[in-house]
C-alpha cells in the first residue's frame, strides 16, 4: 500500500484553496486545489487520482501536487513558464 500523504492545512489556507477551487477561470488550477483540499481532509492521494476528479490521474501526478503545496504554496499548483512543447520553427528576427 502507498505511503499515505497528510498534512494539515491552516483556515486561511483552506479559504484560499477553496476560493481558488470555486472560481479561479483556469481549470487546472480548480483541479489542482480540489485534489490538495481531498487529501488535507484525509483522503489517500492514490484515491483521489483515481475516482476523486474529474479525470483519472497518476498517483504521483497528485502526490506531486500535494507535495508541492506544501513545500512551497500556492505557487507551486501554477504550470511554470517554459512549460509545454517548444516551437519546432521560429522566423529569424529581421
Amino acid at each position: 500500500m502507498p505511503k499515505r500523504l497528510s498534512f494539515a492545512l491552516t483556515e486561511a489556507q483552506r479559504e484560499t484553496l477553496e476560493a481558488l477551487r470555486d472560481h479561479h477561470p483556469k481549470p487546472y488550477l480548480r483541479e489542482r486545489a480540489a485534489a490538495v483540499l481531498k487529501v488535507a481532509d484525509g483522503q489517500p492521494a492514490y484515491q483521489v487520482a483515481r475516482h476523486g476528479l474529474l479525470r483519472v490521474h497518476d498517483d504521483e501526478t497528485v502526490g506531486g501536487w500535494v507535495k508541492g503545496y506544501a513545500a512551497h504554496g500556492l505557487g507551486a499548483l501554477y504550470i511554470q513558464a517554459g512549460r509545454g512543447r517548444q516551437p519546432a520553427f521560429s522566423p529569424s528576427a529581421s
